[in-house]
């Protein structure tokens, strides 16, 4: 089986004959264990066909953060089966949106058509009810987001 990133690639270097390019996102946070990785996901639940999500970080953890696994749960997302990916896997690859989700991140070397910041908190010490209201802020970001792809 394809290693997700590997798969996002070819996705987006050869397109769909069917639907025309496919567009990829890519959400960037230093650790790409908690924001990026969820908004990530919701860009999957919610993006339709010819949208591909990815997410990655300049230092990842290595893991994704249990308490995202757990909040994403509550709204019917499995996290675990995501990984947390380094950015230099997409270093001179062209995507349609670079997210940065507001931790001083850049990704200078991936070739961006349009580059958006969120600064979004870092939930990862907040107690469970803002936990959620960050989700959920994340959520809404995405499906404003994909709205204008």
């Amino acid at each position: 089986m394809l290693h997700d990133a590997r798969l996002l690639l070819i996705l987006t270097s050869f397109g769909s004959d069917c639907m025309g390019p496919t567009k990829l996102i890519l959400f960037v946070c230093v650790e790409n264990s908690n924001r990026s990785q969820m908004a990530e996901a919701f860009a999957r639940m919610h993006a339709g066909a010819g949208v591909v999500a990815a997410s990655s970080g300049s230092r990842p953890s290595g893991r994704v953060n249990p308490r995202a696994v757990e909040y994403m749960r509550e709204v019917g997302y499995d996290l675990t089966t995501h990984t947390s990916k380094s950015l230099d896997q997409f270093n001179g690859q062209e995507v349609a949106v670079a997210v940065t989700m507001g931790c001083g991140d850049e990704c200078p070397l991936v070739k961006a058509k349009r580059r958006e910041e969120w600064q979004i908190p870092d939930p990862k010490e907040m107690p469970p009810e803002q936990y959620r209201e960050v989700r959920d802020l994340i959520e809404r970001k995405v499906k404003l987001l994909l709205a204008t792809l």
